[in-house]
Protein backbone atom coordinates (compact mmCIF):
# COMPACT_ATOMS: atom_id res chain seq x y z
CA UNK A 1 0.00 0.00 0.00
CA UNK A 2 1.31 3.33 -1.22
CA UNK A 3 2.79 5.88 2.03
CA UNK A 4 3.77 9.28 1.60
CA UNK A 5 5.55 10.62 4.64
CA UNK A 6 7.07 14.42 5.14
CA UNK A 7 9.93 15.78 7.22
CA UNK A 8 11.19 18.44 7.95
CA UNK A 9 8.89 20.65 9.83
CA UNK A 10 9.96 22.66 12.43
CA UNK A 11 9.80 26.27 14.56
CA UNK A 12 11.75 29.04 12.68
CA UNK A 13 12.24 32.63 13.29
CA UNK A 14 10.51 35.15 10.76
CA UNK A 15 12.58 35.47 7.67
CA UNK A 16 14.41 32.01 8.16
CA UNK A 17 14.08 28.89 6.02
CA UNK A 18 13.03 25.27 5.91
CA UNK A 19 13.24 22.54 3.57
CA UNK A 20 10.43 19.79 3.61
CA UNK A 21 10.48 16.70 2.67
CA UNK A 22 8.06 14.11 0.96
CA UNK A 23 8.82 10.48 0.62
CA UNK A 24 6.71 7.84 -1.04
CA UNK A 25 6.68 4.04 -0.29
CA UNK A 26 5.18 1.18 -2.56
CA UNK A 27 4.49 3.38 -5.69
CA UNK A 28 6.95 6.24 -7.74
CA UNK A 29 5.62 9.34 -8.63
CA UNK A 30 6.11 8.91 -12.04
CA UNK A 31 3.06 10.26 -13.71
CA UNK A 32 1.77 12.14 -10.86
CA UNK A 33 1.27 15.19 -9.69
CA UNK A 34 2.72 15.95 -6.51
CA UNK A 35 1.75 18.92 -4.44
CA UNK A 36 1.58 20.44 -0.63
CA UNK A 37 -1.01 21.98 0.68
CA UNK A 38 -1.36 23.24 4.63
CA UNK A 39 -4.05 23.59 7.23
CA UNK A 40 -4.67 25.56 10.54
CA UNK A 41 -6.95 24.99 13.13
CA UNK A 42 -10.59 25.82 12.03
CA UNK A 43 -9.63 26.71 8.41
CA UNK A 44 -9.62 24.49 5.14
CA UNK A 45 -6.73 22.86 3.53
CA UNK A 46 -5.33 25.24 0.97
CA UNK A 47 -2.97 24.56 -1.75
CA UNK A 48 0.93 26.09 -1.65
CA UNK A 49 2.29 24.37 -4.66
CA UNK A 50 2.28 21.21 -6.74
CA UNK A 51 4.80 19.76 -9.33
CA UNK A 52 3.86 17.67 -12.71
CA UNK A 53 6.52 15.29 -12.17
CA UNK A 54 7.26 13.92 -15.57
CA UNK A 55 7.39 16.72 -17.42
CA UNK A 56 8.48 19.87 -14.21
CA UNK A 57 5.85 22.35 -14.52
CA UNK A 58 4.80 24.12 -11.10
CA UNK A 59 1.76 26.06 -9.87
CA UNK A 60 2.44 27.97 -6.87
CA UNK A 61 -0.24 30.19 -4.39
CA UNK A 62 0.24 33.82 -4.69
CA UNK A 63 1.06 33.69 -1.07
CA UNK A 64 4.41 31.92 -1.32
CA UNK A 65 5.17 32.74 -5.07
CA UNK A 66 8.72 33.90 -5.28
CA UNK A 67 9.59 32.12 -1.81
CA UNK A 68 8.61 29.14 -1.92
CA UNK A 69 10.33 26.44 -4.56
CA UNK A 70 8.57 22.78 -4.82
CA UNK A 71 10.99 20.35 -7.11
CA UNK A 72 12.23 17.13 -7.54
CA UNK A 73 14.45 14.89 -6.31
CA UNK A 74 16.95 12.53 -8.02
CA UNK A 75 14.59 8.93 -7.29
CA UNK A 76 11.39 8.94 -8.00
CA UNK A 77 10.27 8.97 -4.77
CA UNK A 78 11.27 12.92 -3.05
CA UNK A 79 10.01 15.64 -3.17
CA UNK A 80 11.18 18.97 -1.46
CA UNK A 81 9.59 22.35 -0.79
CA UNK A 82 11.83 24.93 0.10
CA UNK A 83 10.29 27.52 2.08
CA UNK A 84 13.16 31.18 2.22
CA UNK A 85 11.62 34.00 3.75
CA UNK A 86 9.18 32.74 6.41
CA UNK A 87 6.31 34.60 7.74
CA UNK A 88 4.42 34.14 10.55
CA UNK A 89 0.85 33.25 8.60
CA UNK A 90 3.13 30.30 6.90
CA UNK A 91 2.74 28.42 10.07
CA UNK A 92 0.91 25.97 9.30
CA UNK A 93 0.80 22.16 9.20
CA UNK A 94 1.93 21.12 5.86
CA UNK A 95 0.47 18.04 3.98
CA UNK A 96 2.19 15.94 0.80
CA UNK A 97 -0.54 14.84 -1.41
CA UNK A 98 -0.49 12.86 -4.30
CA UNK A 99 -2.76 12.23 -7.50
CA UNK A 100 -2.24 10.36 -10.76
CA UNK A 101 -2.76 12.78 -14.05
CA UNK A 102 -1.10 15.39 -15.72
CA UNK A 103 -3.57 18.65 -14.62
CA UNK A 104 -1.78 20.42 -12.08
CA UNK A 105 -5.04 20.24 -9.78
CA UNK A 106 -5.42 22.65 -6.67
CA UNK A 107 -8.29 21.18 -4.65
CA UNK A 108 -7.37 18.92 -2.23
CA UNK A 109 -10.32 16.77 -3.50
CA UNK A 110 -8.47 15.86 -5.98
CA UNK A 111 -5.98 13.97 -4.25
CA UNK A 112 -6.08 10.62 -3.77
CA UNK A 113 -3.26 9.93 -1.52
CA UNK A 114 -1.72 11.66 1.59
CA UNK A 115 0.89 12.14 4.33
CA UNK A 116 0.27 12.75 7.94
CA UNK A 117 1.67 16.25 7.67
CA UNK A 118 4.43 18.09 9.47
CA UNK A 119 4.07 21.05 11.80
CA UNK A 120 5.97 24.63 10.61
CA UNK A 121 6.28 27.47 13.31
CA UNK A 122 7.04 30.94 12.92
CA UNK A 123 6.93 32.88 15.75
CA UNK A 124 5.35 36.21 15.50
Amino acid sequence: QAQLVESGGGLVQAGGSLRLSCTVSGRTFNNHIVGWFRQTPGVDRQFVANIKWNRGNTKYADSVKGRFTISSGNDNNTMYLQMNSLKPEDTAVYYCAARVGTELRTAPGQYDLWGQGTQVTVPS
